[in-house]
């Protein structure tokens, strides 16, 4: 320190000789520190405070901006792990309703397959109802041709006329059966 003092006074020295540029006057660094110390007063003493007022705000906005964010993310997640747990429910509730669709669409099937053996086999049945009352008609109406064929026949190979019922549906039946009695044989052998 002592050498620092000798460099101000062989300096304070020169300066009374020339005055410096860099190093001020005694009275002029004087009076610059108390207006130095005055001003820094006032700056603590006021700016400071609202320096640190507008700091402390900042951090605050800061942290609350982070910890909204935060809760949005938070929300955000909780949401999202809803909508998945929802996304989830209907999938399985749409694979239920296609199951129980198919279930029902193979009932439907079976129902219509059911229900159309049976309009078949009514249908079947119908017909061959109607068929045998053709066939007994077309036996009746044959019967009737060929006895009166075979009457006109027997009058002529006869001579005489039959012209008694009892007597010609008697030689008609008679010879119906022996007929129907030689298709047998013929079919048996």
């Amino acid at each position: 320190m002592l050498t620092a003092f000798a460099v101000l006074a062989a300096v304070a020295e020169e300066e009374e000789a020339s005055p410096s540029v860099l190093i001020p006057a005694i009275p002029d660094l004087l009076w610059g520190t108390i207006a130095f110390a005055l001003i820094l007063i006032v700056m603590i003493w006021k700016g400071v405070p609202r320096i640190n007022a507008a700091l402390d705000a900042r951090t605050d906005a800061i942290e609350g901006g982070i910890k909204r964010a935060d809760e949005a993310q938070a929300e955000a997640n909780a949401a999202r792990d809803k909508y998945q747990a929802q996304l989830t429910e209907v999938r399985v509730e749409a694979g239920k309703i296609r199951e129980e669709a198919r279930e029902d669409a193979k009932q439907i099937r079976a129902e219509l397959v059911e229900q159309a053996q049976a309009d078949a086999a009514r249908i079947v049945a119908n017909a061959q109802v109607q068929i045998e009352a053709e066939r007994a008609a077309a036996l009746a109406s044959l019967r009737t041709e060929v006895g009166t064929l075979a009457l006109d026949l027997a009058s002529g190979v006869i001579g005489e006329s039959l012209t008694d019922d009892k007597k010609a549906a008697g030689i008609v039946d008679r010879f119906l059966v022996d007929l129907a009695a030689s298709e047998k044989a013929k079919a048996g052998q």
